[in-house]
């Protein structure tokens, strides 16, 4: 059997760990990112912001600021990709994963899917952004030199 640069061990233990952190890093930064969002319109925060799909739209400044929030999640997501997933191939697989279990809590939280064509777009444009970011960042990482000795060079 010949040898290879990493080892592809089903671990079930660690996937679960990492879809749980991600859930964490997803749900913290975006109640970070209204928390913030919503002290600059003056608005006070309430759980509907993260879970009701009918307050995301153009037509109020709460609902545009509410998808910006959303928007600038799947960038610190991304961030949370990089330092937690480190895998460029699996990206789009925990992404994909957390936006999976965001539907099933507005599922729960409202007793229907979301119906709004807003909503839809939404997620699919903050699937591809966090997908994508983390992806390009975690395959830079991949992508460094591995340093073959630990003796300095020298320039003879």
């Amino acid at each position: 059997m010949a040898g290879q640069f990493r080892s592809y061990i089903w671990d079930p233990v660690l996937i679960v760990s990492q879809i749980t952190l991600m859930q964490c890093v997803y749900y913290s930064s975006l109640g970070l990112w209204l928390a913030a969002m919503d002290l600059l319109i003056k608005y006070s925060p309430s759980l509907d912001q993260i879970f009701n799909y009918e307050l995301l739209g153009f037509s109020s400044v709460h609902g545009r600021v509410s998808m910006m929030a959303f928007i600038l999640n799947s960038v610190t997501c991304a961030l949370g990709l990089l330092y937690f997933i480190r895998r460029g191939k699996q990206c789009l697989d925990f992404t994909v994963t957390v936006h999976m279990f965001h539907l099933l809590g507005c599922w729960i939280y409202l007793a229907q899917l979301p119906t709004t064509l807003t909503w839809w777009l939404l997620n699919i444009v903050c699937i591809a952004l966090m997908a994508v970011i983390g992806e390009y960042l975690c395959l830079r990482t991949e992508l460094h030199e591995i340093p073959l000795s630990s003796a300095p060079k020298s320039n003879v």
